[in-house]
């Protein structure tokens, strides 16, 4: 686009389609600018990078989200001497049509080009579980991850907490891992994360004798990207599960995103941490990441403290310097190396 703002429209894209918060949006960018040269061309490209973008038709995000967009964008275009643009108001008007429902689609688009499609939860809490949506410290840990893909090449990956999946394909499409290993112990959850695994494309094989293989419930295949990483669904309770068991898994590389929340959870994450340390018999243990949300920072020195505790030693990894997914300054947001 020749314009006075090269890039708005891509920022406005990438932000749209991962349905960040309408405040994370340029909208005072956009506004100086359509005040500088009202030109409704801008504001065309903006709506076919967005709300008609070929992603977004296919997968929408919310209808609130959406209609929220829609109507912020027209303010904007009616606060400046631009031609009225027909095609803004006709998207609105179909977007009201739509009713609300309990599920939309995320596209999240990664640095290579390629995206992650997620079907994700509108609610934060749903089927009594919070593991239904993508939560920022699983978009910090995959962007730290795609600056250091090395730590996941040709490796074995086990994520505890996968939720629905958004950290374990984002490395899968970019990080090149031998094998990446799904767990997570919600049934709802699972359920949903077979359903984006194969949205995006995989095909996941059968697990181990204590794995969950969950299977499509009629989502299309976006690609034929099934024969490498090999991946695995597998459900995996901390409390329960033994030495024995995770010795089949021999990990090379252990993840995790957003699970420690709960200092009752604390206990039985430690446990299986020294379970995975004792399975590796003549093995080199694995390298082990976590990122944390610190919401509460009782709970974040309650777990550092009950690593020191078992002889866990840990170090905060630093900052990352891309923000592809993360808009906003996110001072709460850390990343620990965990020493088996």
């Amino acid at each position: 686009m020749a314009g006075p703002e090269p890039g708005l429209e891509l920022r406005f894209q990438r932000r749209f389609l991962a349905a960040r918060p309408l405040h994370s949006l340029p909208w005072p960018e956009l506004e100086q600018t359509l005040q500088t040269a009202p030109d409704s061309s801008l504001l065309q490209d903006i709506l076919q990078k967005t709300v008609l973008h070929p992603l977004c038709v296919k997968y929408p995000p919310s209808t609130k989200y959406r209609r929220c967009f829609l109507t912020e964008l027209i303010k904007k275009h009616e606060s400046t001497a631009a031609e009225p643009l027909d095609e803004l108001y006709d998207t609105l008007a179909d977007v009201l049509k739509e009713e609300e429902s309990t599920q939309c689609y995320k596209n999240y688009l990664l640095p290579t080009g390629d995206c992650v499609t997620l079907l994700e939860s509108t609610a934060m809490i749903s089927g009594g579980t919070t593991g239904l949506i993508t939560w920022e410290a699983a978009l910090h840990l995959s962007e730290w991850a795609m600056e250091n893909p090395e730590v996941f090449r040709d490796r074995t990956i086990l994520e505890l907490g996968s939720g629905i999946g958004f950290t374990g394909i984002a490395i899968c499409k970019t990080c090149q891992p031998k094998k990446y290993l799904f767990s997570d112990c919600h049934p709802c959850v699972l359920r949903q994360l077979g359903e984006n695994i194969h949205l995006n494309g995989f095909i996941p094989e059968p697990g181990a004798a204590w794995a969950v293989q969950t299977e499509p419930q009629g989502q299309e295949v976006e690609a034929k990207n099934c024969q490498n990483p090999k991946l695995i669904v597998a459900e995996l309770d901390w409390g329960s599960v033994t030495a024995e068991e995770l010795l089949g898994l021999q990990p090379d590389v252990v993840i995790a995103a957003d699970v420690v929340y709960d200092p009752e959870v604390i206990s039985a994450l430690i446990g299986m941490l020294q379970k995975l340390s004792s399975s590796t018999a003549d093995r080199k243990p694995p390298k082990v990441f976590f990122a944390f949300t610190i919401r509460n920072p009782a709970t974040y020195h309650l777990f550092q403290a009950q690593l020191d505790k078992v002889g866990i030693r840990w170090q905060i990894i630093p900052a990352h310097s891309n923000s592809n997914f993360l808009y906003e300054v996110q001072p709460n947001v850390t990343i620990l190396q965990l020493f088996l």
